[in-house]
């Protein structure tokens, strides 16, 4: 029996997680679930598709990765299932795909109906119980996806729209694209448009050079480096750069090959 992950807005105090946990068990009582995060922001569906791109290929073939951040619950955006590279994405079309879906990425998607495989009434406040948890279970256990929906192009997914990173000669410019919980301002700016020696600027702070981790600098420092996500990286040593520099996501970035 596969993995199926579990990636929410719901954090941990209602029981809601442990609702859908019982749905996909009762359904694939040997499946093996994987807890991802639940305490993302809510209803914050870049920060759900940052994660979900994060981890995605990290898990083998077969896993099935639910991520329910659905602030549209209830309306008319379609419930999924979409496979991809052999894996699996169960949740709502808002948008979580788009770091995935890029240009040459073949998958192939479904329209979920649960009048065909819910075991009960579908409550309109939490499809992550009623629609996409009784899902996860059944194409989990080999449930050719047909039996669960109409099968939807692909390129009719809703895709959310990020400015890419731009580089001329003299300078790199882009955004903060993710903001993790220890403050760090994680960039788009990929790590090889940036060399050891660049000065990165972002909220009208200069930084010097690129360094190899965050021991790098003193304590109380800021340091720009290259992340685990393989780009440009802004950080306080033991502290929170994203409050020193009042910066959020979407922050614009900027980068020269050496200070002037």
């Amino acid at each position: 029996m596969g993995i199926v992950t579990l990636t929410t807005d719901f954090g941990t105090a209602d029981g809601y997680v442990g609702e859908m946990k019982g749905v996909v068990l009762s359904g694939a009582p040997e499946a093996r679930l994987v807890d991802i995060a639940h305490d993302l922001p809510p209803g914050d569906v870049e920060s759900a598709a940052w994660v979900l791109w994060r981890v995605w290929e990290r898990y083998p073939p077969g896993s099935v990765h639910v991520v329910v951040v659905d602030p549209g619950v209830g309306g008319p955006r379609k419930p999924l299932a979409v496979s991809i590279r052999d894996r699996w994405y169960v949740g709502p079309d808002n948008g979580m795909l788009s770091r995935i879906l890029t240009p040459g990425v073949p998958g192939t998607s479904w329209a979920l109906e649960p009048g065909r495989y819910a075991p009960g009434p579908v409550s309109p406040t939490f499809h992550g119980r009623d629609v996409f948890a009784p899902a996860a279970s059944l194409i989990v256990r080999g449930t050719a996806p047909e039996e669960l929906g109409a099968e939807l192009s692909i390129s009719d997914l809703i895709r959310l729209e990020f400015p890419q990173p731009q580089r001329s000669r003299d300078c790199v410019r882009g955004r903060v694209a993710h903001v993790d919980r220890f403050g760090n301002l994680i960039t788009d700016i990929p790590a090889a448009w940036v060399t050891p020696s660049a000065l990165t600027e972002i909220g009208g702070v200069g930084i010097s050079g690129v360094h190899s981790g965050y021991t790098s600098v003193e304590s109380d420092r800021l340091v720009a480096l290259i992340g685990s996500a393989g780009t440009l990286e802004i950080a306080v040593r033991d502290g929170s750069a994203s409050d020193r520099l009042s910066a959020r996501r979407g922050e614009a970035v900027s980068v020269r090959p050496e200070r002037d």
